[in-house]
């Protein structure tokens, strides 16, 4: 067996030359909150956000991490947007609601 190799689990001999390969950056893919934004009554773009999501979490799996990064940004954006377009919808039905019609 050769210096500095390692055996895999199927058997086959790996070479491990010291790889200095950095870590992969952390995953931002901001599932939670796309998932909370999904109870806000602005139903297509919380849709989006949770889309955009779940595809940062598959480009970061597949090593592709700046279009992680990227897909990770826009679900935040997207997120965002859904929750004030959300409470602004919460808000003008409150108004309504409470100046118009009998109590």
């Amino acid at each position: 067996m050769a210096l500095g190799s390692k055996n895999s689990l199927s058997g086959s001999v790996c070479l491990d030359h010291g790889s200095t390969e950095e870590p992969p950056p952390p995953l931002r893919s901001y599932l939670c909150l796309t998932i909370f934004t999904c109870f806000c009554p602005a139903y297509p773009v919380n849709i989006v956000a949770l889309v955009l999501s779940i595809m940062s979490r598959n480009s970061y799996y597949q090593g592709d991490y700046d279009g992680s990064r990227r897909l990770g940004r826009n679900a935040l954006y997207v997120a965002v947007a859904s929750v004030v377009i959300g409470l602004l919808i919460i808000a003008i039905s409150c108004i309504v609601h409470f100046t118009t019609g009998d109590f």
